[in-house]
């Protein structure tokens, strides 16, 4: 691992100033970021670079490597030359994979929790109990004819049963619906042969979590292998059913242009920020914040109106559905810049769902003055106001939350405020496999010719966390990206690394003929694309793996023979770890940075490198230079064009 201050930044601009209190180096690759953190230092306040550099000093070589278990009481355990196992008799090798594991068992059931979620509220709103509509029927047809509901039956009665169906399969105590409905059949077939088929989530959730407790599983390969089934479940039993749930409440993404960076924010409006993961409460706080009435009463308090600003993933989720306008605002940033984009001075409500909220925000919503509100029973911020989402509930919750938010600007308007007005950036956001055969003009051939005659390479999926273990804020992901793109190599983008290759300009139309390779430029030109498509969030996963399968199917081949790599160039947190293992179970080259805590173990290392290529045809490939790693992926790509003959 490499402090932000010390390597790492990948060439990226605005790295020679230092901070005025420890003598580092700016955390991010982004000017806006850069800006606010003179700013937030300058408050004494704290915040998550200086809490790294802190940390920096006091890692454990254990923890970093792997190598270290606090599961037992007879605990913690450290693996040494002198100390080989653990008192329970584990190894380096299964400590680390158990480790690993356990990670990805988290991972899942984030993902399976906000499915759980969505189906949820599709049943409720199918009863009549939401604000909410279907506003893609076909999304609920799609999800019926794999679940075996009758298409002829009325939507509401069609969608709740889909929706109850969806709930049973995420406990089924058999192979999974989802994977045997969707799976190509070459990818079952290697599932079957190496042990990872799974079934419901949640029942593979009960046996991983158990299988990862002291004195049950020692063994590193079937360790691995419960990760890489939990992988599989992840993205088809999760992953694809969340996102076509939500696809059918809230509408499939299209292409359109929104704006993104702290610009967003302008302080004569009452601002309210959905932060997290799901859509839900955001959905509703536009829907409500569109009513005159509301509208009014902001302008009596003071303020212009009131803009629904997203934020994180949340904000991803709901800009790839929504158009930008006077009441949708577009994206602040991603989850490093949370502290930096709250002290502007500028927000009256910041609204916390499911993932992605730091556990120090109340100093910062005393000091800047807004609302700290949770709305979902897991989130448990110090501080906050507690008002819970239930499907039912939302327009309840939306309403008292605008409310909250209007009496805060009374509060807030008089006090000072930074202006960053100048930090916008356009972006062109909403794809998807639907909107992509659009552009192509209804059919998927236009992409594999290009594909096969070469004007594209191949396609790099850049799914991605954002992180300051191998340098600045996004300076891997965008340098990265430009890297790829540079190369003739279309890259598809989604989590957090998306907004910071928004927020780079990288996903303009215009981006191409500045950063693409000739072959790639020509191509975007001609489609009116950018060189990176914004697909969502990392909830997207699903939604990447079934347009790697459409690609696969169109062309008759195995995913894994496909010219196209996975990336997470700065992976973070628990659901990138899950997002890996279902991207080398598809059987892809799947690139990770920072080095994960497995060097520990030269086997697991060795087993995730190499041996797991035969197995499943994917790998999992290391390193924190954004031009050696995007030209070992060109090289991987190449070799797959030969392979196909193209």
């Amino acid at each position: 691992m490499f402090g932000f201050f010390k390597k790492g930044d990948g060439g990226a601009g605005n790295q020679n100033e230092t901070s005025p209190s420890v003598g580092v180096k700016m955390p991010s690759v982004h000017e806006s970021v850069n800006f606010m953190y003179q700013k937030v230092k300058e408050e004494g306040l704290s915040n998550v670079a200086d809490r790294f550099e802190a940390m920096e000093k006091v890692r454990c070589k254990f923890c970093k490597e792997g190598v270290s278990c606090q599961l037992c009481s007879m605990g913690p355990c450290r693996i040494t030359p002198q100390t080989p196992r653990g008192v329970c008799g584990i190894d380096a090798h299964g400590i680390v994979m158990r480790n690993l594991l356990i990670k990805a068992n988290m991972g899942l059931a984030a993902y399976t929790y906000h499915c759980r979620e969505a189906a949820l509220t599709l049943l409720e709103t199918a009863r009549g109990n939401t604000v909410y509509e279907i506003k893609d029927p076909s999304k609920i047809d799609a999800l019926a004819q794999i679940l075996g509901v009758d298409t002829s039956l009325p939507l509401d009665t069609k969608a709740e049963k889909v929706a109850q169906r969806v709930l049973e399969t995420l406990s089924e105590n058999k192979t999974s619906t989802f994977v045997e409905a969707l799976a190509p059949e070459s990818r079952k077939e290697v599932f079957k042969r190496i042990g990872i088929t799974p079934k419901g989530p949640m029942n593979e959730l009960v046996d991983s979590v158990t299988r990862s407790m002291t004195n049950i599983d020692g063994d590193y390969i079937t360790l691995a292998l419960a990760a890489l089934r939990n992988g599989v479940a992840s993205a088809f039993g999760s992953l694809v059913p969340l996102e076509m749930i939500q696809d059918a409440l809230y509408g499939t993404p299209s292409p359109h242009e929104c704006t993104v960076d702290f610009g967003v924010l302008d302080p004569d409006y009452v601002n309210i920020l959905p932060n997290g993961h799901e859509p839900f409460v955001g959905m509703a706080l536009i829907k409500l914040a569109k009513d005159e009435k509301f509208q009014q009463m902001a302008r009596e308090a003071g303020a212009k109106g009131i803009r629904i600003v997203g934020s994180i993933e949340t904000g991803q989720e709901i800009m790839a559905r929504v158009e930008c306008d006077d009441v949708f605002a577009g994206l602040t940033s991603n989850w490093i810049s949370i502290e930096y984009f709250l002290s502007t001075g500028a927000v009256d409500a910041f609204v916390m769902d499911m993932n992605c909220s730091l556990a120090n925000l109340k100093e910062y919503a005393d000091k800047y003055t807004f609302k700290l509100i949770a709305v979902s029973n897991i989130i448990g911020v110090p501080g906050s106001i507690r008002l819970e989402y239930k499907p039912g509930n939302e327009a309840k919750v939306a309403e008292e939350i605008i409310k909250l938010a209007i009496e805060n600007f009374k509060e807030r308007r008089n006090k000072q405020k930074v202006d960053v007005s100048k930090f916008k950036q356009k972006a062109l956001v909403g794809f998807s496999a639907e909107a992509i055969v659009n552009a192509l003009g209804g059919s998927l051939d236009p992409l594999l010719e290009v594909i096969k005659s070469g004007d594209i390479k191949g396609i790099a999926a850049l799914v991605n966390c954002t992180s300051l273990g191998n340098g600045p804020q996004d300076s891997m992901t965008v340098n990265l990206a430009k890297e790829l793109i540079k190369r003739d190599i279309l890259v598809i983008g989604a989590g957090c690394g998306n907004a910071g290759m928004q927020k780079a300009g990288l996903e303009t139309v215009e981006a191409a003929e500045k950063y693409a390779g000739p072959k790639l430029a020509g191509v975007c030109k001609a489609l009116g694309i950018p060189p990176v498509l914004s697909f969502g969030t990392c909830t997207d996963t699903g939604r990447i793996i079934m347009t790697a399968v459409a690609i696969a199917n169109a062309l008759g081949v195995d995913p894994s023979q496909l010219p196209a790599v996975v990336t997470a160039p700065e992976y973070m947190e628990q659901k990138a770890v899950i997002d890996g293992f279902s991207a080398v179970a598809m059987g892809f080259y799947t690139h990770v940075s920072p080095v994960p805590p497995v060097t520990g173990s030269d086997k697991v290392v060795k087993l995730l490198t190499e041996e797991v290529e035969a197995l499943t045809g994917g790998k999992i490939a290391v390193g924190d230079d954004p031009v050696e790693a995007a030209k070992a992926m060109e090289e991987h790509i190449m070799k797959k064009r030969d392979l196909l003959g193209i």
